[in-house]
């Protein structure tokens, strides 16, 4: 899967200077007391020199803007599943919780929390009340025109996407059903706060599946950033009032009711 946040192992350790502007946006995000947001990262490639990165997942628990702490997610989706379901009910223990669980991811990130809201739809246990999806991986086949159009000249193009894909499915997985855009879908999906930008290889499957989400009447924001590429949460220094109008729409989408 596609993911181009390339942030080092040692922020598990708190020891980076990084650390401090990753967890402002954590905090920022998390306004509603006693709400979780589960931010789902993604790491499958250095952008500084392609290597493969076998580590590639973690997830970082905030509640009530407090940090509870970050996990590496294991290969598979359903011990993913799994993970985020424990480490979500060891977040709420011992707090007086709205019991909200939000989602959160960009990248491949956004394409796992898609696939946890789409693997949880009958699941009566556990609630997903929220997604929230920055420039995700929805088709995995690789079927829509920006992929073609968006392919070249960025920081993502459809090359390395296949590369990623090729990598990732290698049992003769159906990439049809495995998609978030095309497997199931009805309005027992959580609200969904989804971000696309407009020079990005993946922005016709974010359009597709807003309307994919409208049809089956799951509410649904869309805000698109049609001056943007892939990852340019990455580039924040050189597209400032970009990120923080997207900082501002997750905070204002996490304190709706």
């Amino acid at each position: 899967m596609t993911a181009l946040i390339t942030l080092p192992q040692e922020l598990l350790n708190m020891t980076t200077q990084r650390i401090t502007v990753v967890f402002s946006l954590f905090w920022s995000i998390s306004y509603l007391l006693a709400t979780v947001v589960l931010w789902i990262f993604g790491r499958l490639v250095d952008i500084n020199d392609g290597n493969y990165d076998p580590s590639f997942m973690f997830i970082t628990i905030v509640s009530s803007n407090i940090f509870i702490g970050s996990f590496f997610l294991p290969e598979t989706g359903k011990e993913c599943q799994q993970l985020v379901l424990e480490k979500y009910t060891q977040a709420l223990s011992g707090l007086n919780s709205s019991s909200q669980l939000y989602i959160a991811g960009d990248s491949a990130g956004g394409a796992i929390c898609a696939t946890l809201s789409m693997n949880n739809i009958n699941n009566k246990k556990v609630k997903i009340d929220k997604q929230i999806l920055i420039y995700p991986s929805l088709d995995y086949t690789m079927s829509l025109p920006s992929i073609s159009e968006n392919g070249q000249g960025y920081l993502l193009e459809s090359q390395k996407i296949a590369w990623y894909f090729d990598h990732y499915f290698q049992n003769n997985e159906d990439r049809v059903l495995l998609s978030p855009l095309f497997g199931p879908i009805s309005s027992n999906l959580p609200d969904t706060l989804i971000f696309t930008a407009g020079y990005d290889p993946l922005k016709d499957e974010g359009f597709a599946y807003v309307k994919t989400l409208k049809k089956n009447n799951t509410s649904v924001q869309h805000k698109h950033f049609k001056d943007m590429e892939h990852a340019f949460m990455n580039i924040e220094d050189l597209v400032q009032s970009e990120c923080a109008l997207l900082f501002q729409e997750i905070g204002l989408y996490t304190q709706a009711t």
